[in-house]
C-alpha cells in the first residue's frame, strides 16, 4: 500500500469531484452563495480531505472511522446535488454526469473501506 495519500485513486476521484463542484456552483444564483452553494462546496471538499487526514493516522483503524466521515460527506454532496437539481440550479447533463461522478467515488471509497477494515479485523 502507498504511503501518500495522494496514490490513493479514492483521493484522487474525491479532488476532482470537489473540483467539478466547485465550477458548477459558480453559476447559482447569488443568493445561494452562503446557502447550498456553500454547503455543497464544504461537503465536496470534505471528502478528499477525510481521506488525507485518515491515511496521516497511525492506525488502520483511524482511517477507517475517517474514510466512513468521508464517505458521510459524499452523501451528504449527493443530497445536496439533488436538491439543487430541483431547483434547476442544475441541468439534467450536469446533474447525471456529477451524480456518475459521486458514484464513481463512492464505489471506490466503499472499495478502500472494506479493504481496511479487513485489515483491521485481520489484527483484532
Amino acid at each position: 500500500m502507498s504511503e501518500s495519500y495522494r496514490d490513493l485513486i479514492a483521493w484522487q476521484k474525491a479532488k476532482a469531484l470537489a473540483l467539478e463542484i466547485y465550477r458548477c456552483t459558480r453559476k447559482f444564483p447569488r443568493d445561494e452563495i452562503y446557502g447550498l452553494s456553500s454547503q455543497m462546496r464544504r461537503a465536496a471538499v470534505s471528502v478528499p480531505s477525510n481521506i488525507a487526514e485518515g491515511k496521516g493516522r497511525h492506525s488502520h483503524k483511524e482511517l477507517v472511522q475517517f474514510l466512513y466521515r468521508a464517505r458521510g460527506s459524499l452523501l451528504e454532496l449527493e443530497t445536496q446535488l439533488s436538491i439543487a437539481h430541483d431547483l434547476e440550479y442544475v441541468d439534467k447533463a450536469n446533474f447525471q454526469r456529477l451524480e456518475g461522478l459521486c458514484g464513481e467515488t463512492g464505489r471506490i471509497l466503499n472499495g478502500l473501506v472494506n479493504h481496511f477494515e479487513w485489515e483491521v479485523e485481520k489484527v483484532s
